[in-house]
């Protein structure tokens, strides 16, 4: 079973979302057609294409460690990035979702969809 934190790290990869991430993940996978290819297929955010993805990156933390560390302090640094202060609200939502989704802060009343 892969590891959350690398389901996490597929998800945003998969979006794009975190620019910096992906260029370091483009790199290190730019010198495998095969890891090259999961990467863009994740684009399409599919969630075989995202748990794939996360597999390669699996498969990476015992082949190369020191890019692996890379790896997992930028996803930190990119968690730390999006500390709310002040009472004010960061949403994220990571991985895929199916179904609905709702993200607030305060809510008078109800919600209905």
């Amino acid at each position: 079973m892969t590891e959350p934190i690398l389901l996490d790290i597929a998800g945003a990869l998969a979006t794009r979302a975190a620019t910096s991430l992906f260029e370091l993940v483009k790199n290190k996978f730019s010198r495998s057609p095969e890891q090259e290819a999961v990467l863009e297929a994740a684009n399409e955010q599919e969630p075989a294409t995202v748990r794939r993805l996360a597999g390669q990156l699996a498969a990476i933390q015992y082949e190369d460690e020191e890019f692996f560390g890379q790896l997992v302090t930028e996803w930190q640094k990119l968690r730390n990035e999006a500390q709310a202060d002040g009472g004010s609200v960061i949403n994220q939502v990571s991985g895929n979702v199916t179904g609905k989704l709702i993200q607030a802060r305060d809510i008078s009343g109800g919600i209905s969809m």
